[in-house]
């Protein structure tokens, strides 16, 4: 029998949230599906007794402290966090206005550090807990265009939850990165990407050629996210979730090239690298 835990999700209106929250349900948990809009919430998932839809923007770090709040009142504690929610904004760096390049650091970045500042103060009363952060395959290594803005984000995911994770561990708190490669959500469908208006001749034909291809993998990605979603619930019962979790052959393959890439560039000047010391260290 699995222990009932409480799940709070972050962008469970569609998409992996969706599956997610679905899959926490099955396994026996206890779920706070939250999204912009509960509507959204109630459409995909029903309703349910051990089921609470919270509107939550997670830009907004008031309604993040809400949102725990109502958790440990119906609840009364709270086990998991799955920062999820997220958003494209896609396009050549030139011609993507700041406010969309600022709109995709705070939502996907700003985003999880609301949500999981909120979530804190209740994981470390109890001692106990785990931090769930939906990165991407662009947090490991950003190749191909119209990712400067989605890639920014998701490094700076990957460094804070790095980061984070030796400060919580002393209160029994733990932390997983999820770097899916590419699978069958809602990211690349027009309620979640935004291209940037063309505007640069010199990027004309590769912009008309990048918006094709994303937009003709919409719904033709390998990945399926309902078996992502159900790893993600056997993985958080573990007494030690891993650090980070490569989601997809794609995931495994892109962390192999760029950990081969780090040690090639490591030793491509080693010499110049390590003379680099006072002459008195």
């Amino acid at each position: 029998m699995t222990e009932k835990q409480v799940w709070l999700v972050t962008g469970a209106g569609r998409g992996l949230g969706v599956d997610i929250a679905k899959a926490a349900l099955a396994a026996g948990h206890v779920v706070v599906a939250t999204a912009r809009s509960t509507e959204s919430v109630d459409r995909a998932l029903g309703q349910h007794d051990d089921l609470l839809a919270v509107g939550l923007d997670v830009t907004d770090q008031a309604a993040a402290r809400a949102a725990v709040t109502a958790a440990v009142e119906r609840f009364g504690h709270l086990d998991v966090l799955v920062n999820n929610a997220g958003s494209f904004q896609a396009g050549f760096f030139e011609e993507m206005a700041p406010e969309a390049f600022r709109s995709q650091i705070e939502t996907t970045l700003f985003g999880p550090v609301n949500v999981t500042r909120a979530v804190l103060p209740q994981l470390r009363a109890q001692r106990s807990g785990l931090v769930l952060t939906i990165s991407s395959t662009a947090g490991i290594a950003s190749t191909g265009d119209f990712l400067t803005a989605y890639a920014a984000s998701k490094f700076g995911v990957e460094g804070f939850m790095e980061a984070l994770a030796s400060e919580v561990a002393p209160f029994g708190i733990r932390t997983m990165l999820v770097e899916p490669g590419f699978f069958r959500t809602e990211l690349l469908s027009p309620q979640s990407t935004q291209y940037a208006e063309a505007s640069i001749e010199d990027y004309a034909e590769r912009t008309a050629a990048t918006v094709e291809a994303w937009k003709g993998m919409d719904g033709r990605q390998g990945g399926d996210p309902a078996k992502l979603a159900d790893a993600l619930v056997s993985l958080a019962a573990l007494p030690e979730p891993p650090l980070r979790f490569a989601a997809g052959a794609d995931a495994v393959e892109t962390f192999e090239v760029k950990a081969q890439a780090l040690l090639d560039q490591a030793d491509a000047h080693r010499a110049l690298s390590i003379s680099l010391a006072h002459e008195d260290a």
